[in-house]
């Protein structure tokens, strides 16, 4: 999946390709433009002295990713919006070109993060919601869920200190959805997400 932040997407470099478009007196690319790169790639939208900024998007010919959304000096940089060639979607913050900031995270299975961000991976609080309806909530620390947070079921809840991605430590409360509350201390008691890959 692409939210790990190992499948780096690079656009073109500026100077390549066909472009159409305003310029300043320098002749730099400055204002309103539209670029088709040599391999196939195209970008339509704000330049600053040379370097796509402002609003624009980058449609990727290959695998059919695409950027709407904010640069700064050649950079996704501000809010945009990120369909990776997996179709999995992430709408957030960028800064100099990394997921970083608060952002949601459409995966292509269908499961769901909304959280913070940092250097493309999750970093701070955030909650991860599965398709089957089961929630994680807690915080990432480089992409492991680490500290106080919970696991939310349909029929009950565990809250504890997490133990990686999928499990929580001993002890921890078990709360079922009649109110019902119980701390958990026997270790072969599973107090994590079943048939859920770690994520």
């Amino acid at each position: 999946m692409s939210d790990d932040g190992e499948e780096e997407i690079k656009e073109e470099e500026p100077s390549l390709g066909i472009y159409e478009g305003e310029r300043n007196e320098s002749k730099q690319r400055h204002g309103k433009g539209k670029n088709i790169f040599v391999n196939g790639d195209v970008y339509d939208g704000q330049y600053q002295f040379g370097a796509k900024s402002g609003y624009g998007s980058y449609k990727w010919k290959k695998g059919g990713a695409r950027y709407i959304g904010e640069y700064k000096n050649d950079l996704r940089h501000g809010e945009g919006y990120f369909i990776y060639p997996d179709g999995s979607k992430y709408r957030g913050n960028f800064v100099e070109g990394k997921r970083t900031g608060y952002g949601s995270y459409l995966y292509a299975n269908g499961d769901l993060y909304q959280g913070e961000w940092q250097n493309d991976v999750k970093h701070g609080k955030g909650v991860y919601l599965y398709k089957n309806g089961s929630k994680k909530a807690g915080t990432f620390v480089n992409g492991v869920l680490q500290g106080s947070g919970e696991i939310m079921q349909p029929d009950h809840k565990v809250q504890g200190n997490w133990a990686g991605n999928i499990s929580m430590d001993i002890p921890a409360k078990l709360t079922f959805s009649s109110g019902f509350s119980k701390e958990i201390t026997d270790p072969q008691f599973f107090t994590g997400i079943p048939s859920i890959a770690q994520t």
